[in-house]
């Protein structure tokens, strides 16, 4: 009888943990690699003690950015249930209890605070700072028109930012405006979907979504992605590696398969969908590839040795 209920205790346990792993949302920490943009830019990718550092940097903002799902799912409760996905979500369908979760949300915080702060204060600092602006979109400025979609493509430039603070590198310019620009695009693209997903439903699940139409947000598409090809293509020109200008045709066709996706296709919702996308996939590997391979001299190497036969 007492093995019974040991059992029955350890799996509930067992259930909460895997609630609470779910609300944290790890199918969407993908979102955090973009801390290594710094050390991959900065031509310290072989170092091995930055190497160390922005990976503890990665897991605290993953930590930090499920700590804010969180939240985020206890501040839109009533408004996911009514939503034909996130009503599935732990806490929207009862199967999580708020007490639990709210507390924690609170010991992930209070990890990350204590993470950040070995790093060093300026990642200690603008992890504060990230969790203020998420909380603030949580509670009122995603209901803001437009600035909705700013606050989170902001987030994802502070994400780049704080790669570089943790290891103390330059922060290009570059690297502000094309993360900011390649964030709203991506967030236009869910907005859009969710458009087309919720139809009459909108005003019921969020009310800044009344505001926009398919129409709208396709003419800011189609100014993003102008802006977006434009920036790549000048810091590619101003590099100082001239063959970063390879890298040029799958940034762009990667940006056209993403438009053939959410409108041919109607991916977009969730852009982690994207890695499910053969062609997107290829792309993105062969990128990175390449960008990699550019920035510490392949190129130019694979031309003296051809050079010398």
């Amino acid at each position: 009888m007492y093995k019974i209920l040991d059992f029955m205790r350890y799996s509930e346990i067992d259930r909460m943990l895997r609630r609470l792993i779910v609300s944290m949302r790890p199918k969407q920490w993908y979102k955090n690699l973009i801390l290594f943009v710094g050390i991959v830019f900065s031509m310290n990718l072989m170092d091995p003690g930055m190497g160390f550092t922005v990976i503890l940097a990665f897991v605290i903002f993953c930590m930090l950015s499920g700590s804010e799902y969180i939240i985020n799912d206890i501040i839109d409760l009533e408004k996911d249930r009514m939503h034909p996905i996130k009503r599935n979500r732990p806490i929207a369908s009862g199967k999580l209890k708020i007490p639990l979760a709210l507390l924690f949300a609170t010991l992930l915080i209070i990890c990350v605070g204590v993470g950040s702060w070995l790093i060093n204060a300026r990642f200690l600092a603008i992890s504060i700072i990230y969790l203020i602006l998420i909380l603030l979109y949580s509670l009122f400025l995603k209901h803001i028109i437009i600035v909705d979609l700013l606050v989170i493509s902001i987030g994802f430039v502070i994400r780049a930012v704080a790669g570089c603070l943790a290891i103390d590198v330059f922060i290009s310019p570059w690297l502000i405006i094309c993360t900011f620009l390649l964030a709203l695009f991506l967030v236009l693209g869910k907005r859009r979907h969710e458009l087309i997903l919720l139809g009459d439903e909108t005003k019921n699940h969020r009310k800044v979504l009344e505001e926009y139409s398919t129409e709208m947000l396709d003419q800011m598409i189609s100014i993003t992605t102008s802006a977006l090809i434009i920036s790549y293509l000048m810091y590619t020109f101003i590099a100082n590696n001239i063959y970063m200008m390879l890298t040029i045709p799958f940034a762009i066709y990667g940006i056209f398969r993403y438009l053939f996706l959410i409108h041919s296709r109607n991916i977009g919702g969730e852009p982690e969908m994207l890695f499910k996308d053969k062609g997107m996939l290829v792309c993105m590997i062969s990128w990175g590839v390449l960008a990699v391979g550019v920035l510490y001299g392949i190129p130019g190497m694979v031309i003296r040795v051809m050079g010398g036969i």
